[in-house]
């Protein structure tokens, strides 16, 4: 019922915090009530001083305080638009002579428009400090509530180890039993809940077989629908096997829903049992989620196991899972149950500590199997499967030691009398547990259905979008963990409350939703602008004359316009007044031109590039000492393939101020020089001809101009001569090359015209040395 209440609690929370946005947004802005806001917070200041009021009571305060504050602080804004027209047409006249010598049309104007400012002002000073006082009071009920709280989980009680406790606890339970068999005998004994039994035994009848079925065979059939699903294969397995295996929850639920229905329309259910039979179907969904929890986690099938575990330490796993599970509805029963009867503290600490320490005991053992998670030597004593990355690891293993302490501190401080402060420390850990395995079973199953859409099959497990979801779920999942700590929905509230109130920078407020509408505006512009870019790219420009490197530059500054225009799209539909932050922004431009001077050279030299475009993509140049084919053209720097198939990465200021050589810049025609040696005494005017022979009869040799041979001179070991061609294409110098050595080689062989090489005569100076000593050694 508790946890009932929490829901309730939430959603209207929920309604209290979007009702004046909505009321906003349908009828405008709404000016406070101010008499009812002072009657409202000079009672909530005497149940402050009183403290006497209930924390329901004080609740209730809260939420009209809420209400109220939400109120100040839309109404803190009103009339902002009238305020900077007045401020604007105040700064249009001027500042006032200091002589006081004016026109008195211009006085009377300028005063005029002063009063009309501070009347503008009047009503958001006077939210602003409502909103003020409403705050206080706020913070004012949230530390009494807390401190109430503190004390009760502070508060000494009686030892549910003493012996003297135990005959009065486990009386008042004897009692509780007693009185429900003496309700469920009145009942019986009643003619008219006889004639109700009667009436509707064709529909007890009905429910109480579907609830059976369902609490039998329920789980085996969604087994047998999952395992079908299995056996089809392919990608997309797991998601549908996760999805049939919520059939393992719901089907039994139902079951146990029927069965409650069951035993309602008996009609013997008196007042004091429908407040267990009511919670049945409750505790029987935590027990099975907990369950199909641990099933998942620490599945039978390595495959579908998420965490790793040797399969011994798997099943314990699960054992261990369920029972706490077990344990913990175990002890949501018993609290109704002495509930119902208004027992004593005393009697509840006795007779929900066994139930803790057992539910410790298991803990512990839990925690020392998730300590040793680092060493999964059992299914992989290489370490070579990979399936447990460290920092899971890490995590399990701090999961672990939290989970040894808190199992080791709890059974004690119970023991000892903090039974409340004992309860609020195991039981939240189990939840935590739970709420960690459960981010961990979604996680997967996005990764799964991430893998099924994008055709990847298990590899899309790996991919950056499931580690998102997965960050994004650890989120989600934080205010569930503080409401599982404790912290009141509230609170919560609260928190998100300040956040969305934004923070102010200057005279400029930027929320949250400011921030939303930005990134929202900003995506739509931008997937325009991709749109729009991709149109250029496929459809409109290979229809211009246009070449390829005018075409990327077109779209490349379609691409910069367009984000710059979504970015100011986005600023101005968002709200954000810039103006105030000129200052701020203006010091800042300095201390950040000097940081990054570098960046913004090279940002605007890729500009210049893409305007002047004396590179493009696919020319062929040379750099600094680097020669290879222009890739990519970005606003910072230029990436060059080289020969040797590396990339290098080039600053686009180097372009702009250095040297650049392009050989195939608005046509691909170039240059050969191919240098010939033929040995002294060779006919030149023969060399000369098989020389233009060959150029001519290259196919890539342009016939006009012409190629030439020239005979360049006497080398020292050669007659030197030179090819020049100009060619088709430059970029196939190289092989032109090739072509002509192989070429001239043949007809060289065929002419009979010799290649020299180098040459060298050595004299000896005194060559009679060389000779005694040699004779020397021989006769030694």
């Amino acid at each position: 019922m508790s946890r009932l209440a929490g829901v309730y609690s939430l959603i209207a929370a929920v309604f209290i915090l979007i009702a004046p946005a909505v009321a906003a947004q349908t009828g405008g802005s709404v000016t406070p009530d101010y008499e009812a806001w002072e009657t409202l917070a000079d009672r909530a200041e005497g149940a402050i001083d009183a403290g006497r009021a209930s924390d329901t009571a004080l609740e209730a305060v809260r939420r009209e305080l809420v209400g109220f504050r939400e109120q100040f602080l839309e109404a803190s804004s009103a009339n902002a638009a009238r305020i900077t027209t007045l401020q604007s047409q105040i700064e249009a006249l001027g500042p006032a002579p200091e002589s006081g010598d004016e026109l008195a049309e211009i006085a009377d104007r300028r005063a005029a428009l002063n009063r009309q400012l501070q009347d503008l002002r009047a009503p958001g000073l006077t939210a602003e400090a409502a909103y003020n006082r409403a705050e206080g009071l706020v913070r004012e009920i949230d530390r009494v509530i807390s401190d109430r709280r503190a004390n009760e989980l502070l508060q000494l009680g009686a030892s549910p180890l003493n012996p003297i406790h135990w005959p009065e606890a486990w009386t008042e339970v004897a009692d509780g039993s007693r009185s429900l068999r003496s309700e469920l005998r009145r009942t019986w004994n009643s003619d008219v809940q006889r004639a109700e039994l009667q009436g509707n035994l064709p529909l007890i009848l009905v429910l109480t077989a579907i609830g059976a079925i369902l609490l039998a065979r329920g789980r085996r059939w969604a087994d047998i629908a999952g395992n079908a699903l299995r056996r089809l294969g392919g990608r997309g397995t797991g998601v549908w096997t996760l999805a049939m295996s919520l059939g393992r929850i719901g089907l039994p639920v139902l079951g146990l829903y029927c069965l409650t229905s069951a035993a309602f329309a008996t009609g013997l259910v008196g007042l004091r049992s429908a407040q267990l039979v009511e919670n049945i179907p409750a505790w029987g969904a935590v027990l099975l989620i907990l369950r199909w929890l641990c099933e998942r986690l620490f599945s039978k099938r390595d495959d579908d196991a998420l965490i790793p575990f040797a399969p011994e330490r798997r099943s314990e796993l699960r054992f261990y899972g369920t029972f706490l599970a077990a344990l913990f509805v175990l002890r949501g029963a018993l609290a109704v149950l002495l509930d119902i009867e208004n027992a004593s503290e005393t009697a509840v600490a006795v007779v929900t500590y066994p139930v803790m320490l057992v539910a410790a005991l298991i803990l512990f053992r839990f925690g020392q199997i998730l300590l040793a998670a680092p060493r999964l030597t059992d299914t992989d004593p290489e370490g070579t499967s990979g399936d447990l990355s460290s920092g899971f690891a890490r995590i399990l293993k701090w999961m672990g030691q939290a989970s040894i302490l808190v199992a080791l501190i709890t059974p004690v401080l119970s023991g000892i009398g903090y039974a409340r402060l004992g309860d609020a420390i195991l039981y939240p850990s189990i939840l935590s547990l739970a709420l960690f395995g459960f981010v961990a079973v979604l996680q997967r199953f996005f990764a799964d259905l991430y893998g099924l859409l994008s055709k990847r099959g298990e590899a899309g497990r790996e991919a950056l979008v499931p580690v998102l979801i997965g960050f994004l779920l650890v989120l989600l999942s934080l205010p569930i963990l503080a409401l599982i700590w404790g912290v009141r929905v509230s609170e919560l509230w609260e928190l998100w409350a300040i956040f969305n109130a934004g923070f102010q920078l200057g005279e400029t407020r930027i929320s949250p939703t400011d921030f939303l509408s930005f990134v929202l505006i900003f995506a739509i512009g931008f997937a325009i602008t991709r749109l729009f870019q991709g149109a250029l790219k496929s459809s409109l420009l290979p229809k211009t004359r246009l070449d390829t490197g005018g075409q990327n530059a077109i779209v490349s500054g379609t691409g910069y316009v367009g984000i710059f225009l979504a970015a100011l799209v986005a600023i101005t539909g968002a709200g954000i007044d810039l103006s105030s932050l000129a200052i701020v922004a203006g010091a800042l431009s300095v201390g950040i031109g000097f940081g990054l001077q570098n960046i913004v050279s090279n940002f605007v030299s890729g500009i210049i590039l893409l305007i002047e475009r004396p590179i493009a993509e696919g020319d062929w140049i040379e750099v600094n000492g680097n020669m290879g084919y222009v890739r990519s053209i970005s606003v910072r720097s230029t990436r060059i393939e080289t020969f040797d198939r590396t990339d290098v990465i080039v600053p686009n200021a180097d372009f702009v101020s250095g040297t650049v050589t392009n050989f195939t810049r608005g046509n691909t025609i170039g240059r050969a020089i191919v240098p010939v040696g033929v040995a002294y005494g060779t006919d030149t005017r023969q060399v000369e001809k098989i020389l233009r022979e060959v150029a001519e009869s290259h196919p890539m040799v342009l016939a006009a101009p012409p190629p030439s041979v020239f005979f360049r001179g006497f080398g020292a070991d050669a007659l030197e001569f030179e090819i020049r061609a100009i060619l088709r294409d430059v970029n196939w110098v190289l092989s032109v090359k090739s072509d002509m050595n192989h070429e001239i080689a043949k007809r060289f062989t065929e002419a009979g015209i010799e290649v020299p090489f180098a040459q060298r005569d050595i004299w000896l100076r005194n060559p009679e040395a060389l000779s005694t000593g040699n004779g020397g050694e021989q006769e030694t």
